[in-house]
């Protein structure tokens, strides 16, 4: 007896080396035919990443020649894992359906195909949901990517008001500065710096480079008085760079509004004096937003597609949860009446994991990963509990059957 019982375990172990077998000949399969859109497919994957970092910076560096190479390798092998999935989970089936009742083995095919949709579900979940909302917590300061934003309206219009000077429409152009200054000046009042200080040479660099494009904006006529009044606002804006080289930045500021003074005499003269106040809050926003995001985001693609991958394969398997619950209620391992006796000690078990598994401290990506386990853990509870009730009258049926005989 003993040595039947030793073989049978043997040989139990045997056909779960085979099923192993056969998983990992199916992802290295699958992971290699995947190797040829490597590429395309991790471009896919880091499109959430991409869209939250800062315009201008949506790039990903790698420290190594063979960096890239690698992470395209990492790429075909875990698609191979969740091509594999159909195979992995009729694997799992067919090693555990011998323990199974003759009706339960029919049962197959929906599991296969339940299972492969759950995780599925789970994964896109995750690219879609969780790593826009992570990696934006991650990588942006919400007034931060406010300012920034209105920043760029307040250039555009700017830009456009700068145009219309060049054709004489002096009216439209002070309209388009009005409306940008009003709404940048209360953006840049609302950053809280906490103690940092926005550089000055950042918001000097900004007022020079916008007098220049004030200056170009000019028509230079034929008229000789013209000529002359813009080669003393030329004068004053170099007085203004040899006052900062020497430090007097009070001075500097000075020669630039008296040049901006000048200038609406040189050209065109009414919108003049708006479009220099908004030179000077295009200037101060931008030294105030490099002294907020003193930090740059430096990413290397080896890191981000470690993490992606991490949450999409755990995310898959959480989703997974209800029928792996369910499979270990079908071979008896685990009972609905002890799963709800535990179920506030499996709450905090889901909260500790999901603090693990998150990267971010924040209560919303918390949230976003505890709510799907939380919930597919009483899938799985009830998904167990209808094992158990369906087991019962099939029992009933059987003992009613054997006693009528």
């Amino acid at each position: 007896m003993q040595n039947e019982l030793r073989m049978s375990l043997f040989e139990h172990l045997a056909e779960l080396r085979s099923r192993l077998l056969k998983c990992t000949i199916a992802v290295l399969v699958l992971g290699l035919a995947s190797l040829v859109f490597a590429k395309p497919i991790f471009r896919l994957l880091m499109a959430p990443v991409l869209r939250a970092l800062p315009a201008g910076g949506q790039s990903l560096i790698y420290t190594s020649g063979i960096e890239e190479i690698n992470v395209l390798m990492k790429v075909g092998l875990y698609v191979g894992i969740f091509l594999t999935t159909p195979v992995i989970l009729w694997q799992i089936w067919a090693f555990v359906a011998p323990g199974l009742y003759e009706k339960e083995r029919k049962l197959a095919a929906p599991f296969v195909l339940l299972g492969s949709l759950a995780f599925m579900t789970g994964a896109l979940f995750c690219y879609f949901v969780m790593l826009p909302t992570m990696f934006q917590f991650l990588l942006n300061d919400e007034e931060s990517s406010e300012l920034s934003q209105k920043l760029d309206r307040a250039r555009m219009r700017e830009q456009d008001a700068l145009r219309f000077l060049r054709i004489g429409e002096s009216a439209r152009a002070d309209e388009l500065v009005k409306s940008a200054g009003n709404e940048l000046s209360d953006a840049v009042a609302q950053v809280s710096l906490k103690g940092l200080a926005p550089q000055d040479a950042v918001e000097f660099s900004g007022r020079l480079e916008g007098l220049g494009r004030m200056i170009d904006a000019v028509q230079i006529g034929g008229a000789s008085s013209s000529r002359i009044g813009l080669r003393r606002v030329l004068d004053e804006r170099q007085k203004a760079v040899e006052l900062y080289n020497k430090g007097d930045l009070t001075g500097a500021s000075k020669s630039m509004d008296e040049a901006a003074v000048l200038l609406g005499g040189a050209g065109v003269s009414t919108a003049m004096s708006d479009l220099w106040g908004l030179e000077k809050q295009l200037a101060r926003g931008k030294a105030v937003y490099d002294a907020k995001n003193w930090t740059r985001p430096m990413l290397t693609m080896r890191e981000q597609l470690s993490l992606v991958l991490l949450l999409l394969l755990a995310f898959g398997i959480i989703f997974e949860l209800p029928l792996v619950l369910a499979l270990l209620s079908l071979v008896g391992l685990v009972k609905s009446r002890f799963l709800m006796k535990y179920q506030r000690h499996a709450f905090i078990v889901c909260l500790v994991l999901a603090a693990i598994i998150t990267p971010t401290g924040d209560a919303v990506n918390l949230a976003l990963m505890t709510g799907p386990m939380v919930l597919c853990y009483e899938l799985g509870v009830v998904a167990v509990w209808i094992i158990e009730k369906r087991r019962a009258r099939q029992a009933a049926t059987t003992a009613l059957t054997t006693t009528a005989g």
